[in-house]
């Protein structure tokens, strides 16, 4: 499916007898995205070669078979978009299950090689597709060029087990693993993470906690990740950050503005489940792009964090920061439901339609559309609202699919009374 937008859908399906249109994959220029894939038969939930209801222990574990299918599943869309796995520059992984993460990194080793993209692995409350254990997103590039380098140093690399490069290059984009403050070689650790990131045991004070991780993470993994790419924090124009506890927000955007400064990089924070990263003590992941040529982006969007950058636009790529129906005095009253007449309004669709409205305001302040979109990511706090959140898509965008994926966060966002949470990459080529 193409359009004179530049890009091009593939493998469009509707869902749920044709109310969610969903596209698997998108190519947009030298970009191909897969969003949002799960070891769906797209007409009846977890495909049964997976489940193997009959026999599910004659051809190994469900788990591995989830992944095996993941992995056909992507191979499909890039190769459908003119891409092949060595060509894969990010991955993102949500999971519903620790249990999940071995089998799946074991078939990436088996599929990748030792070549394994920049990763980001989370746990968080739920899927879309009951039962399904992984939500696997990637970013690949079509076509030779430009060279996809993945860069290595002993100081950075990743445990054995996931073996992911610390950073890797293609063309001016640097992109970075999530990073946690995880104990790595012979560093002193407990609960899995490196003691110096942590408070003394015994010290009732001496820090806060989670800034004692997080500049831990950024002077001893996120700097030199990027210095060994010819970058700094200057050149960084997104970032994702997951926390496990709601109570750090406010420390953690303090962390960002001393470290990376105001405005230059689109941020997103997102809540994730409690013992949801790989150090079982770790309180915050971290993953990065960066880029030489970013440019900040202003449309008037007010952003839940002081200083936050509404979005920036690196190369042919738009960056948005986490948006959510807020201004700077919280939830926008037009975001409420009124508890007088609370059954003639879905508060989820009205946060959707207010997002939209600021997405749409960036995209044209950037000179590109919504019909652009790449990769929409959505941070819920009830799956059960998610029907409602892809009305306001359907709304925007009449009879177009969507490359989205859908996780349940724990609440609550770090708006209150917010429950609706969505990141979104554009596709913005330069005017001809």
């Amino acid at each position: 499916m193409t359009d004179g937008t530049g890009v091009r859908l593939i493998d469009p399906v509707a869902l749920g007898g044709g109310r969610v249109l969903y596209a698997p994959g998108v190519r947009a220029g030298g970009w191909v995205f897969a969003t949002g894939h799960m070891a769906q038969d797209y007409g009846a939930g977890i495909a049964a070669e997976v489940l193997r209801p009959g026999a599910p222990h004659r051809t190994g574990s469900k788990r591995g078979r989830e992944a095996a299918y993941l992995f056909d599943a992507v191979e499909r869309v890039l190769a459908a978009a003119g891409s092949v796995p060595a060509r894969i520059v990010r991955t993102d992984q949500y999971y519903s299950s620790v249990a999940m993460v071995p089998p799946f990194q074991a078939a990436r080793r088996r599929r990748l090689g030792a070549l394994i993209p920049p990763s980001t692995s989370i746990v968080q409350r739920g899927l879309l597709l009951p039962g399904a254990e992984l939500d696997w997103q990637v970013v690949a590039l079509a076509g030779d060029e430009p060279e996809v380098r993945h860069l290595d140093d002993a100081a950075l690399r990743a445990r054995p087990s996931s073996g992911y490069s610390p950073a890797l290059t293609a063309g001016s984009f640097v992109f970075l693993s999530g990073n946690t403050a995880m104990a790595q070689g012979d560093e002193p650790r407990r609960g899995g993470v490196a003691l110096a990131a942590l408070i003394e045991e015994g010290l009732q004070w001496g820090g806060e906690p989670l800034r004692r991780e997080a500049e831990f993470i950024v002077a001893k993994r996120l700097l030199p990740s990027l210095a060994i790419a010819g970058a700094g924090p200057d050149d960084v124009v997104k970032a994702q950050i997951y926390l496990t506890e709601p109570g750090d927000y406010g420390v953690l955007a303090e962390v960002w503005r001393e470290h990376f400064g105001d405005a230059r990089a689109a941020l997103s924070i997102i809540p994730c489940a409690a013992r949801g990263l790989a150090p079982i003590g770790g309180r915050i992941e971290i993953n990065l792009i960066a880029h030489p040529d970013g440019a900040s982006v202003d449309a008037g969007v007010a952003m839940p964090f002081a200083g936050q950058a509404q979005a920036v636009r690196a190369g042919d790529l738009l960056f948005l920061s986490a948006l959510m129906a807020a201004d700077a005095d919280g939830l926008k009253p037009e975001a409420a439901v009124d508890p007088r007449q609370p059954w003639f309004r879905d508060g989820a669709e009205a946060q959707a339609d207010i997002i939209l409205d600021a997405a749409e305001a960036l995209c044209a302040a950037a000179g590109t559309t919504l019909a652009n979109i790449v990769r929409a990511q959505h941070f819920l706090t009830d799956l059960g609202a998610f029907y409602a959140v892809h009305r306001a898509w359907r709304q925007r965008l009449p009879g177009r699919p969507v490359p989205f994926s859908a996780v349940e966060v724990p609440a609550p966002l770090p708006v209150p009374g917010a429950t609706v949470m969505m990141d979104l990459w554009v596709y913005a080529p330069a005017p001809q």
